[in-house]
C-alpha cells in the first residue's frame, strides 16, 4: 500500500493532485451526492444508473491501466490486479475484501466475489432516499467492472447482490464475462453507445453546444483557433488570391513554411510549382547560381547549363526562407528581379522573363540588420509589402492541444499504431513547456512518443523527453496517508542529486552540452540559448571537449 500511496502526488502551487499519469479530484462526498440526486430526479432511475455505471466505469478503466503497466513491469499478476481495490479504498469510495477470484489471463477468464464496506454511494442514497428493494453502488460497480476489463482484456462484468440500501450487513458483489450472466438488459447499461442514446433522446442542447464552440480555421496543413493564430491565417487567408509578395517572420519552428504552402495552393498559382530553398543552409559563392541559375563554362566546374530556383519557379511560387541572411551581393540581385521580374543565368548574355511570386521568411530582426548594414533597406521594402507575424508557440497556448491531436494522428497512421492519445499528465507537462523549437518541438517530441508508446496504450510523459519529464515541486503520501516532505526542485536540489551520485563536473557539463544539442537538433545557436551562453562560447567548449558541434 506505502508503494501504491507514492503514486499519489499532490502540487499545491499548481492546483495539480496525479495518480501515476491520470490528474484526481478531491471532492466532497456530499457534492457528488448532489449531483446523483439531480440526475435521479430529473432523468429517471434507469437513465441515471446507466449514467453513473458508465462514469465509474471510465474511472475504472484509467485505474486498470496503471495495474497493468506494473504488471508489464513485472508484478506479479494476483498481486498487481488487487492494486485497483486498494486503489478504490485510497480514493475514498469503499473498502474492499476478497472473498475469492479466478483469473487466467491466457484465456481473459475472470470470476470475482468481493465484499465491500463503506461505501460512501450506499450512504449518499440512505441519506437522500431511504432503504429499498435494490442495490444503489452504481457507480462502484462501474469501477470494478471497467478496471477488471481493462486488466484481463474484455468486457468484465460485476452486479451487486447484496446492498447496506437494502438493509444488508454489507454490500456483495460478484464479477464474471459479460456473456455470463445471460441478461442483455443489464449489459446494455455497460455499453457506450447507452450514453450517447440516452442524451439524444433527452435533447439536452447538442445543436447550441457546437453553435458556440470556437471555430478552427485551418485546413488539413494549418492547425490553430488562438487569437494568434486566427489573426495571422485571416492575413493569408486575404493575400492568397492576390500576387502580392509575401513576407512571413517569426522563430524557426514556428511553421512559415506550412504557411507558404497554403498559401500557394489556394493562390492562382496553385497548379504550377511550389519551389522552397533555404537561404542559410547555401555557402555564399553558390547561393547566386543556386537561384539564378549557370550557364555552360560560367565558371570552373560549370559543365552544362543549369536552371536556378527562380526558373524553376515558373509560373509558381518560390519561398525564400530565412532570407535574411543573403549576402548583401545576392540581395542586390534579388531586388533586381523583384522589380523587373527577369533574372540573368550566371555567365548568360540575355536575362529571362518570369512569371514567379515571392514568398519569403525569416526569423532574423531585419530592421535591427539593417541598421548594422547586413541587409539592404530597399530590398526589406520590396519584401516587406505584405508582412505577416505567426507568432510562436508558447503565445498560442490554445493550439498545442490541436497540434498534438494532429501529430499522434499523423504518427500513428505513419508508423501503424493505435494509441488513445496523451494521459493527462504528459498533456499537462506538453503545455506547460516553453517550446523553444516551436511547432517543429512539438512534432519530434511527439513522433519519438508515439514509437515510445505501447501498442493500444497512451502516451505517458516519460514516452516525450529524451533526457526525462519536465520537473515539478511535489508532495506525496506516505504510508500512514500523510503528506510527505515535498521533493526539493531547486537549484540546490539538483546539485545536491548530482553530488549524491557521484558525478564529476566536466562530464556533467559534457552531457549537458549533449542533451542541448540534441533538444536544437544541431541548432549551436538554439542550443546556446537552451543553455544561457552565447554562440561562441557554446562552439569553443564543443572544440575542447572534442563534441560535434552539429
Amino acid at each position: 500500500m506505502g508503494d501504491l500511496l507514492s503514486r499519489l502526488r499532490f502540487n499545491a502551487g499548481t492546483g495539480h493532485i496525479w495518480l501515476d499519469e491520470h490528474r484526481m479530484l478531491l471532492l466532497h462526498t456530499r457534492a457528488l451526492a448532489e449531483l446523483r440526486k439531480e440526475l435521479l430526479d430529473s432523468l429517471g432511475v434507469n437513465r441515471a444508473r446507466g449514467l453513473l455505471i458508465r462514469m465509474g466505469f471510465a474511472s475504472g478503466q484509467r485505474d486498470g491501466e496503471l495495474a497493468v503497466k506494473e504488471r508489464l513491469n513485472g508484478m506479479p499478476c494476483d498481486k498487481a490486479f488487487m492494486l485497483g481495490p486498494q486503489l478504490h479504498s485510497i480514493e475514498g469510495a469503499v473498502q474492499v475484501e476478497m472473498l475469492q477470484m479466478e483469473l487466467d489471463l491466457k484465456t481473459k477468464h475472470f470470476y470475482g466475489e468481493f465484499i465491500w464496506t463503506n461505501s460512501w454511494e450506499c450512504e449518499a442514497h440512505v441519506a437522500d432516499f431511504g432503504y429499498g428493494d435494490d442495490p444503489q453502488c452504481w457507480q462502484q460497480i462501474g469501477y470494478a467492472s471497467g478496471y477488471t476489463s481493462a486488466f484481463v482484456g474484455r468486457l468484465i462484468v460485476f452486479k451487486e447482490t447484496e446492498c447496506r440500501s437494502m438493509g444488508d450487513s454489507h454490500c456483495r458483489i460478484i464479477g464474471q464475462a459479460a456473456e455470463g450472466w445471460h441478461d442483455d438488459e443489464y449489459i446494455d447499461y455497460f455499453r457506450p453507445q447507452r450514453i450517447g442514446e440516452r442524451l439524444i433522446d433527452f435533447n439536452i442542447g447538442l445543436e447550441h453546444l457546437r453553435a458556440v464552440q470556437p471555430r478552427r480555421d485551418y485546413d488539413n496543413k494549418l492547425v490553430g483557433v488562438s487569437p494568434g493564430f486566427r489573426a495571422a491565417f485571416e492575413l493569408l487567408k486575404r493575400a492568397a488570391p492576390s500576387a502580392i509578395t509575401v513576407l512571413l517572420l517569426g522563430e524557426t519552428g514556428v511553421g512559415k513554411e506550412v504557411f507558404a504552402r497554403w498559401l500557394h495552393d489556394n493562390g492562382p498559382r496553385s497548379g504550377g510549382p511550389f519551389i522552397a530553398v533555404n537561404c542559410a543552409a547555401i555557402p555564399a559563392d553558390l547561393i547566386e547560381a543556386e537561384l539564378f541559375g549557370v550557364e555552360k563554362g560560367a565558371y570552373t566546374g560549370a559543365h552544362m547549363a543549369r536552371a536556378g530556383r527562380f526558373e524553376r519557379a515558373h509560373n509558381g511560387t518560390l519561398f525564400l526562407d530565412e532570407a535574411g541572411d543573403l549576402p548583401l551581393a545576392t540581395q542586390v540581385k534579388l531586388l533586381r528581379v523583384l522589380q523587373t521580374g527577369e533574372i540573368e543565368r550566371l555567365g548568360a548574355e540575355a536575362p529571362i522573363k518570369l512569371n514567379v511570386r515571392i514568398v519569403a521568411a525569416t526569423n532574423v530582426d531585419l530592421q535591427a540588420a539593417m541598421t548594422a548594414g547586413k541587409f539592404r533597406s530597399d530590398l526589406f521594402y520590396r519584401l516587406n509589402t505584405f508582412p505577416i507575424t505567426i507568432p510562436p508557440l508558447r503565445e498560442r497556448t490554445a493550439d498545442i492541444a490541436p497540434l498534438v491531436q494532429r501529430f499522434v494522428e499523423k504518427y500513428c497512421d505513419l508508423y501503424g499504431k493505435k494509441l488513445r492519445g496523451l494521459t493527462d499528465r504528459a498533456m499537462r507537462d506538453v503545455l506547460g513547456q516553453p517550446w523553444p523549437g516551436n511547432i517543429r518541438e512539438l512534432e519530434n517530441a511527439i513522433e519519438r512518443a508515439v514509437l515510445l508508446a505501447p501498442e493500444g496504450g497512451a502516451i505517458e510523459a516519460a514516452h516525450l523527453w529524451s533526457s526525462g519529464a519536465p520537473s515539478t515541486t511535489e508532495q506525496q503520501l506516505d504510508a500512514s496517508g500523510q503528506v510527505a516532505t515535498p521533493r526539493d526542485g531547486t537549484l540546490d536540489g539538483l546539485c545536491d542529486q548530482v553530488l549524491g551520485q557521484h558525478i564529476d563536473m566536466a562530464s556533467f557539463e559534457q552531457r549537458l552540452m549533449q542533451i542541448a544539442m540534441q533538444r536544437s537538433k544541431g541548432n549551436l545557436s538554439q542550443a546556446a540559448r537552451l543553455l544561457g551562453i552565447t554562440r561562441p562560447q557554446l562552439a569553443y567548449r564543443l572544440k575542447k571537449e572534442g563534441l560535434p558541434a552539429s
